[in-house]
């Protein structure tokens, strides 16, 4: 009887294994025909006894489950996409041949999933799935960086740092090789995907004069955003550690200099970033930004005339930088306001009213010399409403009355242009 018994349940046994492979076999065919709805059920009804299976049948099983779930790839559910990287990387530590073509799906299903969160400013979403990414090609360091992106976008600093220092004990750089060639119908440089496809468009003749190149390193940029989050939270001592760690390898690198720059000008220390800045300057002298953003900082701490002497530099590289002729206006006409102080203390006496009258004539000198700056950005940007408001009020004050309104029409025009452009 034992015997019977035993052969019984060995039959029963070969009759479910039986089953489970028919039902994996038609998720098989429902997968390849795009039924991925139906393909799940398959999977489903041949889940419960899976785990007996032999190895071959379980790999099997896992692969197309990860099909099934994975579908198009398009605006597949993040638990779903979760199932799917664990069913392929099961299938290939069982030994499917297959797996990797599986975890290539779920991969570039995952970025899919990403852009689009990271689109619809789903920050910390799209860094879990970028990671998961990494996680299932762990050689395609950039799904890394892209999450310590996203997770600094999310200000969840806390994992940005744990991404950050995984990629520099990776010796992380992201520089990458790319692929470019002109198009002749456009002129235009185009970045191909890699150099095959590159060389297969000159080939056509729509194409021509391939070139490679290496992209920037974007360990600068790593520096710059741990220091950030160092700041944001607080730790100034770990972002200039942080900073100088990143200069270790490039002391003389521009871009990691500027970087060092706004981080001490984040730290409110002006005095060091202007340092810095200066370092800068004389390495690049011929950088109108550069000058402009000394002259921010000098303003910033109280050193108009530096700062007027900066703003001259930087128009004098670049004539058309607005910015530095309106900052320069404010920095004369902030002169104003002690002026104004002393005039309003004064009394009624002989010797005031002559103090007075002389004060008043400073403060008309100042609108003066500010006027020309705000006139010339009227002049290579006439819809700048604020420098002709600006105008306006100088006008008024130096009793230019028809100039004022004539200035009052204009802002008017602009006024009405601007809302009929919305």
């Amino acid at each position: 009887m034992k015997n019977r018994f035993l052969t019984a349940v060995l039959m029963m046994l070969t009759v479910v294994a039986f089953a489970q492979k028919k039902e994996i076999r038609r998720a098989e065919k429902a997968v390849e025909k795009g039924e991925f709805q139906e393909a799940r059920k398959y999977i489903q009804q041949a889940e419960a006894e899976i785990a007996g299976a032999d190895k071959e049948l379980q790999a099997e099983f896992y692969l197309y489950k990860g099909y099934a779930l994975v579908g198009t790839g398009q605006n597949v559910a993040p638990a779903d996409l979760t199932a799917a990287v664990e069913a392929f990387k099961k299938a290939k530590e069982l030994g499917h041949e297959n797996a990797a073509d599986g975890i290539t799906a779920a991969s570039n299903a995952l970025v899919t999933a990403a852009i689009a969160d990271q689109n619809a400013q789903k920050y910390a979403e799209a860094a879990d799935k970028l990671y998961m990414g990494y996680q299932l090609n762990t050689k395609d360091t950039m799904y890394l960086y892209y999450a310590a992106s996203n997770s600094v976008n999310a200000k969840d600093y806390k994992t940005a740092l744990d991404y950050y220092q995984q990629l520099k004990d990776l010796g992380f750089t992201g520089i990458e090789t790319q692929y470019t060639a002109v198009n002749k119908a456009t002129g235009e440089e185009e970045q191909m995907a890699s150099k095959e496809q590159r060389d297969l468009f000159v080939k056509s003749g729509e194409y021509m004069n391939p070139q490679e190149r290496s992209s920037e390193s974007k360990r600068a940029e790593i520096a710059k955003n741990v220091a950030l989050i160092y700041i944001q939270q607080g730790d100034n001592e770990k972002a200039v550690s942080a900073m100088e760690d990143a200069k270790k390898e490039n002391p003389n690198d521009a871009g990691l200099m500027q970087i060092e720059a706004d981080m001490y000008y984040r730290m409110g220390d002006m005095k060091k970033y202007r340092e810095i800045m200066e370092e800068i300057v004389a390495q690049n002298p011929n950088d109108a930004v550069l000058y402009y953003n000394l002259g921010v900082s000098s303003a910033e701490m109280g050193e108009k005339d530096r700062a007027m002497e900066y703003y001259n530099k930087a128009i004098e590289l670049d004539p058309n930088m607005n910015n530095a002729r309106i900052n320069m206006a404010y920095v004369i006409l902030s002169r104003e306001a002690p002026i104004v102080e002393e005039m309003n203390s004064l009394g009624m006496s002989k010797e005031d009213t002559k103090k007075y009258n002389a004060l008043a004539k400073e403060r008309q000198g100042l609108y003066r010399e500010a006027l020309p700056h705000l006139q010339k950005v009227l002049e290579i940007n006439p819809n700048n409403i604020e420098a002709a408001r600006t105008i306006m009020n100088i006008y008024y004050q130096i009793e230019e009355p028809k100039k004022a309104e004539e200035m009052k029409a204009k802002i008017a025009e602009m006024e009405a242009a601007r809302a009929n452009q919305n």
